[in-house]
């Protein structure tokens, strides 16, 4: 096709994007719909509170989680069949229940872990200080087919966020949790606004807050991806078992994380991909290998553009990134200084996103189609919802997967970069080639279930909506 042709294509495109967003602003759109005719979005599950998380235990029953209730609810056709367990959560701001998964050898194996922001009060709780230091917690229960009786802990982590110059907060702690492949549990955990060695950071400040670091103790092991097994010890082929003076970083597979909502395992491959939100650029979509550096908080997006994000954080910031102790001044004006301001642990790499949007379009839960049913042109390629609904009201992207498997196969020639270039935050530009769907509000989970059943959660809308041919 030739660029004049093109253009108009894009500019074409573009006009009817503007046409849909007029006519969400006037209320005619309302129902989550599909780019595709032939597919539709049904409710699976209704009448939630803030569902963040789901896990098929058949093909018509699965668990549903709900972040600021600690409600975990069991649904069997379609109908709420009883709540198996009811968790005394902090919710202010991202804490709360928030990932669930089940043992790999469910239900031989009845074991089932939740990631959950416990209350310091013994009750449901939205005050920001009321939690423990370390009050996000893996827990490991046992499902009888009635209840979920607590097991065992498999991992505390930090919560509580104490800063000197600006109020408490309580944002940034991930929580999404999932299986692999290999029978390990893994985790994504936000940097819980932390900026020591494992946010990239070796100048200081020393200590990092009032409880230790920046060296990563136990409270200070933030914004990495851990890699644990069912019983919550660190496996010994992890990247960096025993290979420095510090025993938290045994059960990471990878740091240089801000924060997160989508971690998923390839059924393909086996290989582990998670989303990341940037402050006000560049989020990103990462395939996470051993020893996987993020480069957070030297960078966000391509590490060839750091100036770039340097420049717009400078511009769009308010001078920092989040924390008052680490000013945007801070960010390198070249991609070797930056490099070089990493923390490098032996069996570490940097690792550059497989693809970034400049300005923040918020994405959160993903998954993978591991089916056929939807049509086999869907089958082995990720979704990625999106965490506001200031876009199309919660767009669905779909990602094509390359043939190898380790990124991305675009039909847009924009994206060869691995870029989508927009002009602003929260515009599609560059990425109308990836719409598979709107209307879907906060998509906080994506999973096909053991018959081939695409469900996916809206937080805000209190569904879980299933994603089927048109019938």
């Amino acid at each position: 096709m030739v660029y004049s042709q093109l253009l108009c294509l894009k500019r074409t495109r573009r006009a009817a994007f503007a046409g849909l967003l007029a006519l969400m602003s006037s209320g005619v759109l309302a129902q989550p719909t599909l780019a595709d005719a032939n597919l539709e979005a049904v409710p699976a599950a209704i009448g939630l509170s803030q569902p963040v998380g789901l896990a098929f235990l058949g093909d018509n029953e699965f668990f549903v989680i709900e972040k600021a209730s600690g409600l975990v609810k069991h649904f069997l056709n379609g109908v709420q069949v009883g709540v198996p367990l009811d968790l005394a959560v902090n919710s202010a701001s991202e804490r709360g229940l928030l990932g669930i998964a089940l043992h790999p050898n469910f239900p031989t194996n009845p074991g089932v872990y939740l990631f959950w922001t416990m209350s310091s009060t013994g009750a449901d709780s939205t005050v920001t200080a009321e939690v423990p230091l370390m009050a996000n917690r893996i827990d490991r229960f046992e499902w009888n087919g009635l209840t979920l009786a607590f097991s065992k802990n498999i991992l505390q982590a930090r919560a509580y966020q104490e800063d000197a110059g600006q109020p408490l907060r309580g944002n940034h702690n991930g929580g999404v949790i999932t299986f692999g492949q290999d029978g390990k549990l893994y985790v994504l955990f936000g940097d819980n606004g932390r900026r020591g060695f494992l946010q990239n950071n070796l100048k200081g400040p020393v200590p990092d807050d009032p409880f230790g670091g920046p060296e990563p103790d136990a409270a200070h092991t933030t914004g990495c991806i851990f890699r644990l097994n069912d019983d919550g010890t660190a496996p010994t082929d992890n990247p960096f078992f025993g290979q420095t003076p510090y025993p938290s970083v045994d059960r990471l597979f990878g740091y240089g994380v801000r924060n997160g909502f989508g971690l998923a395992i390839d059924p393909k491959t086996g290989r582990l991909w998670s989303q990341e939100n940037g402050d006000d650029t560049f989020d990103e979509m990462n395939l996470v290998e051993p020893g996987f550096n993020g480069g957070w908080v030297q960078v966000m997006g391509p590490i060839r553009r750091v100036a770039q994000f340097r420049e717009l954080e400078i511009a769009f910031g308010n001078g920092t990134l989040q924390q008052i102790r680490w000013p945007t001044s801070n960010i390198s004006l070249n991609p070797i200084t930056a490099y070089k301001r990493m923390w490098h642990i032996k069996g570490s790499r940097y690792t550059d996103p497989k693809l970034s949007w400049k300005w923040a379009l918020a994405p959160a839960g993903i998954g993978f189609i591991d089916t056929t049913s939807l049509g086999t042109q869907y089958d082995g390629h990720m979704l990625v919802g999106a965490s506001r609904t200031t876009l199309l009201n919660g767009y669905l992207f779909l990602l094509p997967m390359a043939a190898d498997r380790r990124g991305f196969a675009f039909t847009d020639a924009d994206l060869n970069d691995l870029v989508a270039d927009n002009p602003a935050k929260f515009t599609i530009d560059e990425s109308e080639s990836l719409l598979f769907g709107q209307n879907f509000g906060i998509v906080t989970d994506i999973e096909t279930g053991p018959s081939g059943r695409v469900l996916l959660v809206s937080l805000d809308q209190g569904t879980v909506y299933e994603i089927r041919v048109r019938s």
